[in-house]
């Protein structure tokens, strides 16, 4: 079982508990839920309460009170643009699929009140050969990746480096898809709790008027430079950057929190 609070289990168990409690208003008892969750029809209060506890001890979105199972009201949503603390990340990978595909680098720089406070990259065998074209496109071959570390032995530094801010990706969905695959892989079921923003979408929603919103049109639209482009610290980097005139520009339009950001949709 994973040690870090911000990642999350995937199991149908906790999904159902999840739900169930999502809709008896953020609570149930222990009785509930192994009979709902678990089709133990009408359980003794006693063992449900130890079915429940060995069940939620994974997840911290779940805690015990005496007989009861609450939800543990989550804050992400609340925060404050401007007292966030953010993980600006990009990878390089073997292909745009996962499965099969893997990471082969990372590059992620901290943000915090409007300037990069920390960085983090390395390359990352993929344990799988790099097509040509990936080559081609990215530079990294199996020769540069065959002594790097592979994500199984980067994972906590990675996770400690995120810990729980928000991460921020160009065209999210890629990345916190390969992340959440190279979670899985090394702690089945989990992947991370923490909430991510998009800068193709903040761009498309916040710069309707240029041309496409592309990692190097933005870039350029912001005079941020933008060298070594599909390597993964600097693109990440450069959306570091672009992030940071994003986020003053939806702090002119009065968006304060992280819930209203991830509302904006194109």
């Amino acid at each position: 079982m994973p040690t870090y609070h911000n990642l999350i289990s995937d199991s149908l168990l906790i999904n159902e508990t999840i739900q169930l409690l999502q809709s008896s208003g953020g609570r149930a008892s222990a009785v509930k839920v192994v009979d709902y969750v678990m089709k133990i029809r009408k359980p003794a209060p006693d063992l449900a309460k130890t079915l429940v506890s060995d069940l939620i001890e994974i997840d911290p979105r779940l805690q015990m009170n005496e007989d009861t199972v609450e939800l543990v009201q989550q804050k992400f949503a609340n925060r404050d643009l401007s007292e966030t603390d953010y993980v600006v990340f990009d990878f390089e990978t073997t292909g745009a699929k996962t499965p099969p595909c893997r990471v082969t680098e990372i590059g992620a720089y901290r943000v915090k009140n409007g300037a990069i406070t920390g960085e983090y990259h390395t390359l990352v065998n993929p344990e799988t050969p790099i097509p040509f074209f990936i080559t081609q496109l990215t530079g990294i071959s199996d020769r540069m990746v065959r002594h790097e570390p592979r994500f199984h032995e980067i994972a906590v530094d990675f996770l400690d480096f995120i810990g729980d801010s928000v991460l921020v990706a160009h065209n999210a969905n890629f990345d916190m898809r390969f992340l959440n695959h190279e979670i899985g892989r090394i702690y089945e079921n989990f992947r991370v709790a923490n909430p991510h923003l998009c800068t193709v979408q903040l761009s498309r929603k916040l710069l309707p008027h240029i041309e496409n919103h592309r990692l190097n049109t933005v870039a350029n639209y912001f005079s941020v430079s933008l060298v070594n482009h599909h390597r993964a610290a600097d693109d990440a980097r450069a959306t570091a950057h672009i992030f940071i005139n994003l986020l003053e520009d939806l702090q002119l339009r009065g968006v304060r929190d992280l819930a209203t950001a991830k509302k904006l949709k194109v």
